[in-house]
């Protein structure tokens, strides 16, 4: 079932062509930091195109619990009051983060160096989900953490009540273990260092910075080294967030795949950390271009134009781009299967820790479609059908993951026949318009009996 109610079956069908202008939400992940460093700063943050789906909107709940007042203006418009850096208060109750992996692992951290205790929960699919690799460095800290067997949801975190600085190697690619350790270091005197070997999505050092943390990072022969100095005060900001590439996938990856499609996507956030879909779409052969390239916020950005791109070319996607674009193999696998030749995409065994096994999801759910689908513990590699070439006539198990529903339901639009999902619900946690969204491009998705 969906993580707020009833299950919400979807059956997408074959569309004509995708055409108009496709206004995506703001960025997930700029979203939550910027409600988190806006509640740690002294002063009001005001911060415009926030996502308001039900994931960010679990983590300004959770900001208010702790003593920060958020307030929201309009659609996308909000402020935060700040309490400072290390002037959280103990909540009265449990923070519940619904289905947010980023928005636990990231409110952890900033709590973690607080001398009080916050219990966490959230929906099954998050119940489901490791918290280890977050509680365990933010142990070294000082903190206590009490969680069901696995270190899952609920959990128990006691705060560090005389926190020390933290060096850290992060033992996977992680940009939620990373900063989790970042915001727990800002409660800490003395420096906070965090190792990672493969370059993750640096917003967080970004903002950071950009809200008066002295931050410093440097590329060694061990990796990429990021140091924090602790216990500064936070200037409050005007937050513009971009839009979500994560989100702009979708749209992005139906056109390409849908014949006589013509979709301009605008304001796209392209920070080299998040962008690895998009270089990957281009390498196999996609029409997508880039236009307007500008920089907004610190952050580059441009509008996307992805056209119907019939002789798309399977490839071995590098495992070291893994990182940047983890969120978005679903859907790619799902372009893949309307390429022609194979695609191989390893170095991908983070995907097994999401919101589901988003392997096996999508390797069972392309099965059913007709596609042939190869795996491993940490790979995949899909038999592209090419153009118009991927039967369908299935019903997916979307298994609590946004990104699985979606990328099903695009499947479905260029499929011979119909695919199903059995529950739409959890695309309200990224992407609430995605519907409304994709139906106005063309796209025919209704709501079936379950």
């Amino acid at each position: 079932m969906s993580s707020h109610g009833t299950p919400i079956p979807m059956t997408s069908r074959k569309a004509a062509p995708l055409k108009g202008v496709a206004e995506v939400p703001g960025d997930k992940s700029i979203s939550h930091r910027s409600l988190i460093l806006g509640a740690m700063a002294v002063g009001e943050t005001k911060i415009t195109g926030l996502l308001e789906g039900e994931d960010v909107l679990d983590t300004a709940k959770a900001m208010r619990a702790l003593g920060a007042e958020v307030v929201q203006h309009g659609p996308g418009d909000w402020s935060v009051h700040g309490v400072g850096v290390g002037g959280f208060a103990e909540p009265e109750d449990v923070i519940d983060c619904g289905n947010s992996g980023t928005g636990v692992r990231l409110i952890m951290g900033a709590v973690a160096t607080h001398p009080f205790a916050v219990t966490f929960t959230g929906d099954a699919s998050l119940r489901s989900r490791p918290m280890g690799r977050v509680t365990e460095p933010l142990s070294l800290f000082g903190t206590v953490s009490y969680g069901r067997t696995g270190g899952r949801l609920p959990l128990t975190m006691v705060g560090a009540e005389s926190p020390v600085p933290v060096s850290y190697a992060t033992p996977v690619p992680s940009a939620q273990v990373k900063s989790a350790v970042l915001l727990a270091g800002l409660n800490a005197p003395g420096i906070t260092v965090v190792t990672e070997k493969e370059a993750t999505r640096d917003h967080t050092e970004r903002m950071l910075a950009g809200f008066g943390a002295e931050v410093t990072v440097e590329d060694t022969e061990e990796g990429r080294v990021i140091s924090l100095k602790g216990q500064p005060e936070l200037t409050p900001q005007v937050v513009a967030v971009p839009r979500d590439p994560s989100s702009a996938a979708f749209p992005v990856c139906a056109a390409l795949i849908v014949p006589g499609s013509d979709v301009l996507v605008p304001g796209i956030g392209l920070n080299p950390t998040r962008a690895g879909l998009f270089t990957t779409l281009r390498e196999m052969g996609a029409d997508l271009t880039y236009e307007n390239e500008r920089e907004e916020g610190g952050e580059p950005v441009a509008d996307l134009r992805a056209k119907f791109s019939p002789d798309m070319k399977g490839i071995e996607v590098p495992a070291e781009r893994a990182a940047s674009m983890i969120d978005e193999y679903p859907v790619l696998s799902v372009v893949a299967a309307f390429a022609e030749g194979t695609t191989m995409c390893p170095g991908v065994k983070e995907l097994r820790v999401k919101e589901s096994d988003r392997i096996d999801a999508m390797a069972v759910g392309l099965r059913a479609c007709g596609v042939e689908i190869d795996e491993g513990e940490d790979w995949f590699a899909i038999k592209g059908l090419g153009a118009e070439g991927v039967p369908g006539g299935a019903r997916a198990e979307a298994r609590l993951d946004h990104r699985i529903a979606m990328s099903f339901l695009i499947c479905g639009m260029a499929a011979k026949e119909p695919v199903s999902v059995d529950d739409a619900g959890p695309i309200a946690t990224s992407f609430p318009i995605f519907m409304e969204l994709m139906g106005g491009l063309g796209a025919q998705l209704d709501r079936v009996n379950a």
